[in-house]
């Protein structure tokens, strides 16, 4: 019998509503944010590496203590309130700018106040979907909120590049602003009850988080899933620091061009979140995890290979490819996190992950915007192209290697 829909089930159409809203805004502004340091600030490879380093510097900062303390709240509160405070701070962007007063310390201010928000946020999303929905409908919940993400990926560059053409980069980014205030009202309506840990039950910020670190350190999959994504990540942050420098100032594209080529890219990720179900039923739920990024990270050797005229297209190649295994490999690895923590040790689990596999990032955006800075933006990127085919290692490495699907709970704990 095939089980109804998750869009019948309203408080999974509202988090589904709120997602698809801050998505879009959030790839306009992803693209916008860098282009306003770099075109109307005139800012240098180090200077958008320290940008980039400033978005996710708060990983590194809060990001334990971030997942005990969403352990112990009502996580819908958190998601709202985080949505509210990014709204805010984006919105003072293009207010400073029409003011004549935006500076890139405001910007580096603004990236990592939206860090701090989105570290909760985060922890709190990948925490609060098992609430909505029954474990054995995460796969499937999981893959529309990846189509979600992939779709506005697809479409929210080239958005992005052409509002940026036509009203320039700050005001762009108060089309994000309005997205997260959109979105906390969607989330605002959700009626689900949680299940909050009674405050006397508290055991310390400290030994909670140890537990969080135990946890994961001491599953044998969860541990290398958490070293290949650091791994990957690191040559991500790097390849951020440096990617619109190298568009904009090496290959000589507009702003407009950019959003194409990043939309043309981003398919990769519809590709990916559509098909994931069917090829994680072909080839295995395990073996889609090693596999996909076996097979896509090569071709982000294209990167640095881009150049005007027609190897611009290397680009969009490279991070079509790039995006299909990403959506593939995150698909498969979320849902197998979230299947097997116990609800009262999610948040935690995800602040630990997300500790680890996002505060690596700052790390990347600082060596890629020094190496920018030292050898120019296009040996950097070989350097992050490299690094990413490292990042499959501890995968195969892992017991991951020699199954066809992933184990549940009751089979596997360390």
């Amino acid at each position: 019998m095939t089980s109804p829909s998750l869009f019948r089930q309203r408080n999974f159409t509202l988090l589904f509503g709120a997602d698809t809203i801050s998505q879009f805004g959030t790839q306009i502004s992803t693209l916008a944010l860098p282009l306003v340091a770099v075109i109307t600030l005139q800012a240098s490879e180090l200077d958008t590496g320290l940008l980039f380093a400033a978005q996710t510097a708060a990983f590194l900062l809060v990001g334990l203590p971030a997942g005990v303390w969403v352990d112990r709240m009502r996580r819908r509160r958190i998601l709202v309130n985080a949505d509210l405070v990014r709204g805010v701070l984006l919105a003072s962007v293009p207010i400073a700018w029409w003011l004549d007063v935006l500076t890139l310390p405001q910007l580096y201010a603004v990236a990592l106040g939206m860090g701090l928000a989105t570290v909760f946020f985060d922890i709190a999303y990948q925490s609060y979907l098992p609430s909505l929905i029954a474990k054995d409908r995460l796969m499937d919940g999981n893959a529309k909120l990846e189509i979600v993400r992939s779709t506005a990926g697809v479409a929210g560059p080239g958005l992005g590049g052409g509002l940026i053409q036509l009203i320039t980069a700050p005001l762009a980014v108060l089309v994000d602003a309005v997205s997260f205030l959109c979105s906390a009202l969607l989330l605002w309506r959700i009626d689900v009850t949680e299940n909050v840990p009674d405050p006397t039950a508290r055991r310390g910020l400290l030994k909670e988080i140890g537990e969080g670190l135990r946890y994961v350190a001491g599953h044998r999959i969860l541990r290398m899933i958490a070293a290949s994504t650091a791994v990957a990540n690191l040559a991500n942050g790097m390849l951020a620091a440096v990617e619109m420098v190298f568009l904009v100032r090496m290959v000589g594209l507009t702003p407009g061009v950019i959003g194409l080529l990043v939309t043309v890219g981003s398919l990769g990720a519809l590709v990916g979140a559509t098909s994931v179900g069917a090829v994680s039923r072909r080839i295995g739920s395990a073996r889609i995890i090693w596999l996909s990024p076996l097979l896509t990270s090569p071709f982000m050797l294209l990167v640095p290979l881009t150049a005007p005229g027609w190897r611009m297209g290397l680009y969009s190649v490279a991070m079509f490819m790039q995006t299909v295994g990403v959506v593939l490999y995150n698909v498969g690895q979320v849902s197998f996190r979230q299947s097997i923590t116990p609800e009262n040790m999610l948040g935690r689990m995800n602040a630990t992950m997300r500790f680890v596999v996002w505060g690596v990032l700052p790390l990347g955006g600082l060596a890629g915007g020094t190496l920018g800075e030292i050898f120019g933006a296009r040996t950097t990127l070989w350097i992050s192209a490299s690094l990413a085919l490292v990042a499959v290692v501890p995968l195969l490495l892992s017991p991951l290697r020699m199954m066809r699907d992933l184990p549940t709970a009751d089979e596997v704990s360390v």
